[in-house]
């Protein structure tokens, strides 16, 4: 009897201790990072393995030493999250591989769905919702506290994404050259006029290249000169992404040639991928002002 008290006040105890029965969590990247520690805040340790800054289809040479650095918590990890084995399936492999060399038990993954974005105040609500589940049900003595955490951040979401009146007349006379994987984030939310999308070779069957844009576009110049006449335009905005490389130059070098005026602007997709942007409401906060300012 003695035992079972003792046993009871200290369960008592640590239970009282912050983080002491926090749920260890990995995910692939910092987009999904950021929702969890938002939503979980002291009831979850968190950590992102991928480097924000590069694109995690091509992690390979770098994913060992990131594994390294993080191998304690991927002994230890009670919940794994990822996108989807097309976006960061070397990450995962990685994991995998780790965890079975060192008998750590089998890996498994919550996953999104398939084409899940979160580069606009929506889309990233729909993540934060989608996280907030995942983590009710590994959690449900903690479902409120969730809940309530969840709510707060995506009126974050949503007071960082929101765009004045002022700011949606200002955008809709833009126009702009944007690549696929942003063109939701540019067209749907910023209100920005889409004339082309670029991708790389293996994306959109290959015929969305910045080569064959350029070729499209010196096609029909007469086209690209009659937007820049438009009241309020005199611009085209060639909008990369950070983790893609350097894909968009050759197209904004190449509107130079034309003689049309062009601004290349690099947006990113991922928290702490640039100084200062550490959360998916900064994200959406420094696409925004790429362009407004």
């Amino acid at each position: 009897m003695k035992h079972s008290g003792l046993l009871l006040i200290l369960g008592i105890i640590i239970a009282l201790i912050p983080g002491a029965m926090a749920l260890n969590v990995v995910t692939t990247t910092s987009v999904l990072w950021d929702p969890v520690q938002e939503i979980g805040g002291e009831d979850v340790n968190v950590v992102y393995i991928a480097d924000p800054t590069v694109c995690p289809h091509l992690q390979g040479d770098i994913l060992p030493g990131l594994i390294q650095k993080n191998a304690e918590n991927l002994e230890k990890a009670d919940l794994f999250l990822a996108h989807n084995a097309s976006m960061d399936i070397a990450t995962m492999q990685a994991i995998e591989k780790f965890r079975d060399s060192n008998g750590y038990g089998k890996t498994t993954w919550k996953v999104l769905k398939p084409d899940t974005v979160w580069n606009t105040p929506d889309t990233a609500v729909e993540l934060a919702d989608t996280v907030l589940g995942w983590l009710k049900a590994a959690d449900t003595t903690k479902a409120n506290a969730f809940e309530e955490r969840a709510q707060a951040y995506k009126e974050k979401i949503m007071a960082a994404g929101n765009l004045t009146d002022e700011e949606k007349g200002l955008l809709a006379k833009k126009y702009a050259v944007a690549i696929a994987w942003q063109r939701d984030s540019v067209e749907n939310w910023l209100g920005i006029n889409v004339i082309d999308v670029f991708a790389p070779e293996f994306a959109l069957g290959g015929n969305k290249t910045p080569a064959k844009i350029v070729d499209t576009l010196k096609a029909d110049p007469q086209k690209l000169y009659a937007l820049d006449l438009l009241p309020g335009g005199g611009k085209i905005y060639v909008i990369e992404n950070m983790q893609s490389g350097e894909m968009a130059k050759g197209i904004a070098e190449a509107l130079e040639d034309m003689a049309i005026y062009s601004n290349r602007v690099i947006f990113t997709n991922f928290p702490k991928s640039v100084e200062g942007v550490n959360s998916i409401p900064d994200v959406l906060k420094y696409n925004k002002n790429l362009i407004l300012q």
